[in-house]
């Protein structure tokens, strides 16, 4: 695993990587996810600000605790790795006031918490987690979760579930129309909101495809 991505705070990396991914096996939750959610967290700090040190840190921890989709507890996933993560944060010596504010970029960043970020650190981190969510990469993600959570890829019968009503629970495709397109609308950051658009449109081009190709 390399860190040199998270220079120059590669010591705080390399303190934090063993509490990252609780030893999940989800590839969408995985060490390169962290990688890309830093990514795009550079690309709105550079624009917009925010400390780095508790950017690296929220980014870092913002899975560490694994809830998987289809669990009841999933909306509590993101309270639960802020709770972790401050535990590990106390014991690395930092002050309360970082210790809650990473906390708090942590909890804010899940969808499914429904949690508003007050902090801008909490809204880079919100914006970047969900710019990898979106794009072909998100589109890559829908199909290996709906994979994993034995979903099919569409109903055949109704693929844009015209008469049905989406269900993503059971088709990857109509998760496209019960969240991924709905993320666009959501962005906090003028830097995210402008990356985001531009992966929003390969992401309705892909679907507008699929559809043509079934």
């Amino acid at each position: 695993m390399t860190i040199t991505a998270f220079a120059p705070y590669q010591t705080l990396a390399e303190r934090l990587l063993p509490h990252t991914l609780d030893g999940s096996s989800d590839g969408s939750h995985d060490f390169s996810h962290l990688l890309r959610v830093w990514k795009n967290t550079q690309a709105i700090q550079a624009v917009e600000g925010g400390n780095q040190q508790i950017l690296v840190a929220a980014t870092l921890l913002h899975d560490c605790v694994s809830v998987e989709k289809n669990s009841p507890f999933r909306a509590q996933a993101s309270r639960f790795a802020a709770e972790k993560a401050s535990g590990v944060l106390v014991d690395l010596g930092w002050p309360s006031s970082q210790v809650a504010a990473a906390a708090h970029a942590i909890e804010a960043h899940s969808f499914s918490a429904g949690i508003k970020p007050t902090t801008l650190e909490a809204k880079i981190v919100q914006d970047a987690d969900r710019l990898d969510a979106i794009g072909m990469v998100g589109v890559a993600r829908c199909f290996y979760i709906a994979g994993r959570m034995s979903s099919g890829l569409y109903d055949p019968e109704d693929p844009q579930a015209l008469d049905c009503g989406f269900d993503d629970k059971r088709f990857a495709l109509d998760h496209f129309q019960t969240k991924l397109f709905k993320l666009v609308a959501g962005f906090n950051t003028e830097t995210g909101a402008k990356i985001a658009q531009a992966r929003q449109q390969r992401l309705r081009r892909f679907f507008d495809e699929f559809l043509e190709e079934i």
